[in-house]
C-alpha cells in the first residue's frame, strides 16, 4: 500500500500531532496551556515546537520580560494546510482498511463468506 498524498512524516509522531491538533483548534495558545494539556515537560514541548517552527508550521511569539515573559504559539497557514492534508491522508488510510474496502479489493474473499452462510442455511433446513 502506498502512502496517501498529504501524509506528513514531520507531523505524524504522536507528540507533534497532538501539538498541531491542539493548535488547529485555536488562534494562539500559551506555552503553559499546551504543556499542561498534553502533559509534557517544558523541554519536551520546547523541542517539538522548535522542530515545527523550523519547518514553518508554527509561529512563536515571546512577550514581556523577566518573570512575566510569556510564550505564545500559533499554526501558520502552512502548518494548518499540512495538518489538514495529514488528517485527510490518515482518513484515507483508515477508510482503505475497513471491511467494505477489503471486499471491494478482493471480491473472491467475500465469496467464501457467502458459501459458509449457504452451508449453515442448508444444515439448518436439514435439521443438523
Amino acid at each position: 500500500m502506498s502512502t496517501p498524498s498529504g501524509f506528513d512524516e514531520l507531523i505524524h509522531p504522536s507528540t507533534r500531532l497532538s501539538v498541531v491538533a491542539l493548535l488547529a483548534a485555536t488562534e494562539w495558545a500559551d506555552f503553559p496551556f499546551i504543556r499542561d494539556s498534553l502533559s509534557l515537560s517544558d523541554s519536551a514541548l520546547s523541542k517539538q515546537l522548535h522542530t515545527l517552527e523550523e519547518a514553518g508550521y508554527l509561529e512563536i511569539r515571546k512577550e514581556g520580560g523577566g518573570r512575566k515573559r510569556r510564550t505564545k504559539v500559533r499554526l501558520t497557514s502552512r502548518g494548518r494546510t499540512a495538518f489538514e492534508g495529514h488528517v485527510a491522508a490518515l482518513q484515507a488510510i483508515v477508510e482503505g482498511a475497513g471491511p467494505a474496502a477489503a471486499a471491494a479489493k478482493a471480491p473472491e474473499a467475500a465469496a467464501p463468506t457467502a458459501s459458509v452462510t449457504q452451508q449453515r442455511q442448508h444444515h439448518a433446513k436439514a435439521g443438523r
